[in-house]
């Protein structure tokens, strides 16, 4: 079974006024210099999934100057036994739109045809930094295998930021806050629970897999201590909790307060102590598990996204990598400065050139 971009037409997205790429099933090299506009592509592509892209901008960020006439991504995906011609676009700034097969669609549709990963060097300091980075790495992991997780997130999000705004004004109507805690505790023990099975999937896509980047424990963890996760519970926990809430003027538990915990498993090390180079080949472990996984859930491998992963990665790891991704079918679309990063892939790959000229990126194939 295949999951790929046949064709990809990108039009006066970022740096590219026009773009376009035919494609085949085998993984993408794209190289260039340094701001020539690789990870313009990655972005795109990283649209055709639901949620802001792999840099989390607006819309309006994604438009490009000076024309400022909104853009639009339009691609060929085969996904399973289907094919499907998919446009994304936005006009002047304003909300993305989908359209799959000519008809208008919401952006989780798109998550029932495809599935993308993505590794960004700005990922590289996710073990160091805030748990809110952790979140979101875990959170669209567990998108990837269960979609219905964006939905429970923004119903859950609708509900606490309303009683949010009642813990800071001072609002005691009881039967509201029940409500509220009612919408809360039913998608929070949802969010909860797809988080746990991807945890699983992930541990056991790393179980016994023929694999040179190390295995990567991972914990679910919260920082008011152990957050119920059963509905019930969680609601109970929310209603006991509404006059210390009201003093902080916030939620102080729940899914949104919680945190992910990674330890290189060989050294039973903490990932955060972890040395710079370790750190990135636990996060490319969790991709290829997540992408393993996937392949056994979705019947596919998942479109991967890789920006400057092989700078990163010294010569035997990358070729594993590169063995890896072959092993899986998966088409990976990879950055690099220079086509001799990606030498040890050769005819298993497709190859991109991309330069810029004058503030716009120029797309080839030269071979």
């Amino acid at each position: 079974m295949t999951l790929a971009l046949t064709s990809l037409t990108i039009s006066h997205f970022r740096s590219h006024k026009v773009g376009r790429m035919s494609l085949d099933a085998r993984p993408v090299a794209l190289y260039g210099a340094n701001g020539a506009g690789k990870t313009n592509v990655l972005e795109a592509v990283s649209l055709f999934t639901p949620g802001r892209g792999l840099r989390r901008a607006s819309a309006e960020d994604m438009t490009r100057r000076p024309e400022a006439l909104g853009w639009k991504i339009t691609g060929v995906l085969q996904s399973l036994h289907q094919v499907h011609e998919i446009d994304i676009w936005s006009e002047q700034g304003a909300a993305r739109q989908v359209k799959i097969d000519g008809k208008a669609a919401a952006q989780t549709a798109l998550g029932r045809i495809a599935r993308v990963l993505w590794l960004v060097p700005a990922m590289d300091r996710l073990w160091i930094e805030g748990a809110e980075g952790r979140r979101r790495f875990l959170d669209r992991m567990t998108l990837s295998f269960f979609p219905s997780h964006a939905e429970a997130s923004l119903a859950y999000e609708r509900a606490m930021r309303e009683r949010n705004r009642l813990l800071k004004d001072g609002v005691q109507d009881a039967a509201w806050y029940g409500a509220l805690e009612n919408q809360m505790a039913q998608s929070g023990a949802a969010i909860d629970a797809s988080r746990r099975e991807t945890l699983a999937l992930l541990a056991d896509a790393q179980r016994n897999a023929a694999t040179a980047f190390p295995t990567a424990d991972l914990t679910l963890t919260n920082a008011e201590g152990v957050v119920p996760s059963t509905e019930d519970d969680l609601r109970t926990a929310l209603a006991e909790n509404r006059s210390r809430d009201m003093a902080a003027g916030r939620s102080l538990i729940g899914p949104h307060r919680a945190d992910l915990s990674g330890a290189y498993s060989a050294k039973a090390i903490p990932a955060k102590d972890c040395s710079t180079g370790e750190q990135k080949a636990l996060l490319v472990s969790l991709i290829l598990a997540n992408a393993r996984a996937l392949s056994r859930d979705f019947g596919a491998p998942p479109l991967l996204l890789l920006d400057e992963v092989a700078a990163h990665l010294d010569a035997n790891r990358r070729a594993a990598l590169y063995d890896e991704i072959g092993a899986l079918e998966a088409q990976a679309w990879m950055t690099g400065t220079g086509p001799e990063l990606f030498e040890t892939l050769g005819p298993r790959a497709q190859y991109i050139h991309v330069t810029e000229t004058d503030g716009m990126s120029h797309i080839s194939t030269p071979r």
